[in-house]
């Protein structure tokens, strides 16, 4: 909107009404803004989009497929934002796969109490890309399109291996974070803590690589300098809605994980046992 492009937000009718009262509202290290969005919900879409930015959380996919439907028509790309791998194959075969690109997000969110965006660190970055990694004329106009809209961009050749590393990333991040209760600073300030991390870390890329996605070095690099700082207040958005007693995003990113390294055979005791703490945790959260 910021950079005049013509952006409809599909939304629940109980956001709508919030957002028609108080504008959109962004809180962010790079400037806060409040924008007056246009909105609508699921009924009022009456012709296709050229381009669906899809950033729900896992567990909204269905829901968002079915509210979606009609906005998608023969030539609409849809830009999937979610975390993990399978919404590749949900989307494919509600829409088919020529509808489907591949697409990262990287940034760092939250919701606060009064419904405003709430941006917890500086990094903001999408990486998209056809999954076959082809340049095609209409992935080009894509990247012509998102380029120089206040964020960075990357139109990648190779989506699916970006989408594995960011899925390496939280879910080092995730696991660490919930199995073992605290921000990234307290896991690092006591004893063994830091082993911990890399130890989560290396069992996450061992099962990219074991799916023929084995990040580089430079990558498994930078996630230790992320993840072992004694002074970092750092949590994942996993532990964070658990904080909050909400129901959390486990499956897309944690247990999916563990599916794929039990498929080859490899042995990961911590996320075995983070996928574990999280299954109780659901339990209790959806009992009566």
């Amino acid at each position: 909107m910021q950079a005049n492009r013509d952006v409809t937000f599909l939304v629940r009718p109980q956001r709508a009404d919030q957002l028609k009262r108080n504008g959109l509202q962004i809180l962010s290290p790079h400037g806060n803004a409040t924008l007056q969005p246009c909105i609508i919900t699921s009924p009022e879409i009456h012709t296709p989009y050229d381009l669906i930015i899809l950033s729900v959380k896992a567990t909204a996919l269905d829901q968002a497929i079915a509210d979606m439907k009609a906005a998608v028509g023969p030539e609409t790309m849809i830009f999937p934002a979610l975390n993990g791998i399978r919404h590749i194959k949900a989307l494919s075969e509600a829409f088919g796969e020529r509808a489907v690109l591949g697409g990262v997000c990287m940034v760092s969110t939250d919701i606060d109490e009064q419904g405003r965006i709430v941006q917890l660190h500086e990094t903001q970055k999408l990486i998209y890309g056809e999954l076959n990694g082809e340049i095609t004329q209409r992935i080009k106009s894509l990247d012509e399109t998102l380029s120089n809209s206040g964020f960075n961009t990357e139109l990648s050749t190779n989506i699916i291996q970006a989408m594995w590393q960011k899925w390496i990333f939280i879910a080092t991040l995730g696991l660490v974070t919930c199995l073992l209760n605290g921000t990234i600073g307290e896991i690092n300030s006591v004893s063994d803590g830091e082993s911990v991390v890399l130890q989560s870390r290396d069992e996450c890329a061992a099962i990219a690589a074991a799916s023929g996605y084995p990040p580089p070095q430079p990558f498994l690099d930078q996630i230790r300098q992320y993840y072992t700082t004694k002074e970092s207040r750092l949590t994942s958005s996993m532990f964070r809605d658990m904080q909050r007693g909400a129901s959390v995003e486990a499956d897309a990113i944690l247990y999916d994980l563990l599916k794929h390294g039990q498929s080859h055979q490899l042995k990961t005791p911590l996320l075995q046992a983070g996928c574990v703490r999280l299954r109780i945790y659901q339990r209790s959260v959806s009992r009566p």
